[in-house]
């Protein structure tokens, strides 16, 4: 089992946390016309790099979503970021 932890809630258990997607994938402008095959590749194509990553994860609990710095070799996390900004 792997401590995760969540930026707003502290160390947490790995099955709280859930993958949403490669940080830096850029969605496909849905306000247009897409073919398929564009948008197969965009839910389905992940680069799986071997090391240091940059993933966005959500944390089940709170429902927040953050960045993650791991190695996805080691299993070692880096860094846990805050995606949303705080109010002004």
């Amino acid at each position: 089992m792997q401590i995760f932890t969540c930026p707003f809630c502290g160390p947490r258990d790995e099955r709280e946390f859930h993958f949403a997607a490669e940080a830096g994938k850029t969605r496909p402008d849905t306000r247009q016309q897409i073919d398929p095959e564009t948008w197969a590749t965009y839910l389905h194509a992940q680069r799986n790099e071997k090391g240091r990553t940059r993933e966005v994860w959500m944390h089940l609990t709170c429902a927040e979503l953050f960045l993650m710095e791991r190695d996805s070799v080691t299993m070692e996390v880096y860094a846990t970021t805050p995606l949303r900004k705080e109010p002004q």
